[in-house]
């Protein structure tokens, strides 16, 4: 089990996800990250919009995600 946080995943808070895989954390993430929009939470939305603009280019959003990947990888298990 690994934890990473929000803010890690490129959003705007603390909050921890845990998962045995990156695709578990990711998956919560963006669960967290609609709950957020849908109370519209200032922070979370500009996060949001951040994330959109580098997925306008694929190859940006596929190395982000790629480095994202590899640092949940690095992590000890908790």
């Amino acid at each position: 089990m690994k934890k990473m946080t929000c803010k890690q995943l490129g959003g705007a808070c603390d909050i921890e996800f845990l998962g045995e895989t990156f695709d578990d954390i990711a998956s919560q993430s963006k669960k967290h990250g609609m709950e957020m929009f849908q109370k519209g939470d200032t922070a979370h939305i500009e996060a949001m919009n951040e994330m959109q603009k580098m997925m306008k280019e694929p190859s940006d959003f596929a190395k982000w995600f790629e480095s994202k990947k590899e640092e949940f990888n690095n992590l000890s298990n908790i």
